[in-house]
């Protein structure tokens, strides 16, 4: 996608220059809330919605003008859209029988991509009889089968309850790395995101905020937006004050190490005199001081009173408030209405922090607890503009 636009003859722009390169078999994940453009560009690749401007390449070759149906693409919806009165074998053939191929290569075709997707004793059943998680696998199977140069997927999980989904997250895995074909994935969730794709393409309002692999996302976001869009919990973000190697966070004061520190100067974010920034720390970056081996560097202590426990077995979640002045950030403020945050009541004037700690934890509602805050994992965004101020340098 070569500066594709999508804008809409009332002005709106759901698209906006987006540059995105997908290498041959791989699997890109477009993920970002509702209303982003995740789903419209999608639509623009299958040639279900016109291309305002640039170009879209598949295959070396230009396809703006294309037709879906000679675009090579095999996309699955979110619905399904199954044929009720077809069986599942019919339903998987029923493309190829449209473009008339031979009836045998049809039924070799079906019996294969039946075989992959564990449907070889529901062929003859009809989309009623079927669960969720068998409609969906028969949807895919009707994509397999057309042999296309690219996979266009529609949150196509978003139909099946939580435990379903996790299995099918599974099987959608395994089934692209079997045929190794090029697959587009749009997904609103973003563990869904982290857990399937080679690289993730993260959007915010049709623009596109950072495209990297999974493991990079998480731990060097570009911004606010990918820093808190990205992690369940999400990152924690409190207002603080850089002066010199030092940043004053409501926890305390914590020295900048070295590594922070020369990323910060090389993107121009140092400097002797003091900045206002807005400090991210992720959930799982604080421990209890009373459980966990604590003489380590970069550690600063505090003590907080625990609003509420969510014990998750293996885990425990930790909420707490935190006397602050409240941030005012448009990346923000688009994060909580996504997560439908936005009306909930304030914290007092505070901020709500949320830590995960080991199951061990004794922490409990309405008691204080010491915590331990590593501050070589914290990240450093710009209060003006929500860069990041320690990203590396591409």
């Amino acid at each position: 996608m070569n500066g594709i636009w999508k804008r809409y003859p009332d002005g709106f722009e759901a698209v906006k220059n987006v540059d995105l390169d997908i290498k041959d078999g791989e699997f890109m994940i477009l993920v970002g809330p509702s209303g982003c453009g995740k789903s419209t560009a999608l639509r623009m690749i299958a040639g279900l919605e016109d291309i305002t401007e640039g170009d879209l390449i598949i295959g070396g070759e230009r396809v703006n003008e294309l037709a879906p149906r000679d675009r090579d693409i095999a996309m699955v919806f979110q619905n399904y859209a199954l044929y009720p009165h077809m069986t599942v074998r019919d339903n998987m053939g029923f493309a190829l029988k449209l473009s008339k191929v031979d009836k045998g290569v049809i039924d070799q075709k079906v019996n294969e991509a039946a075989k992959i997707l564990d449907l070889d004793q529901h062929l003859e059943r009809k989309p009623a009889n079927l669960s969720g998680g068998q409609r969906q696998r028969v949807a895919m199977g009707r994509a397999i089968v057309r042999d296309p140069k690219v996979f266009l997927m529609d949150e196509p999980l978003s139909n099946l309850d939580a435990k379903l989904r996790v299995q099918m997250r599974t099987e959608v895995s395994r089934i692209q790395r079997r045929l190794g074909t090029t697959m587009v994935y749009v997904t609103h969730d973003q563990t869904e995101a982290m857990t399937l794709g080679d690289r993730v393409a993260v959007m915010r309002a049709g623009i596109l905020q950072q495209v990297d692999t999974p493991a990079h996302l998480y731990e060097e976001p570009s911004n606010l937006f990918v820093a808190g869009f990205i992690g369940s919990p999400s990152m924690n973000f409190l207002p603080g004050r850089l002066e010199g190697d030092t940043v004053k966070t409501p926890f305390g004061d914590a020295q900048l190490p070295d590594k922070l520190r020369s990323r910060m100067e090389s993107n121009g974010g140092g400097g002797r005199g003091g900045r206002d920034v807005i400090v991210g720390m992720r959930p799982e970056h604080f421990e209890d001081a009373a459980v966990e081996e604590h003489s380590m560097p970069n550690r600063l202590h505090f003590r907080v009173k625990v609003d509420v426990v969510e014990s998750m077995g293996s885990e425990k979640y930790v909420y707490f408030d935190v006397e602050t002045d409240h941030i005012d950030s448009a990346e923000l403020t688009e994060l909580a209405a996504d997560a439908g945050m936005e009306d909930l009541p304030s914290h007092g004037g505070g901020e709500q922090v949320v830590a995960r700690l080991s199951a061990d934890s004794k922490a409990s509602p309405g008691e204080e607890v010491e915590l331990v805050l590593d501050t070589s994992q914290i990240k450093l965004f710009s209060a003006e503009d929500g860069r990041s101020l320690v990203a590396p340098t591409s």
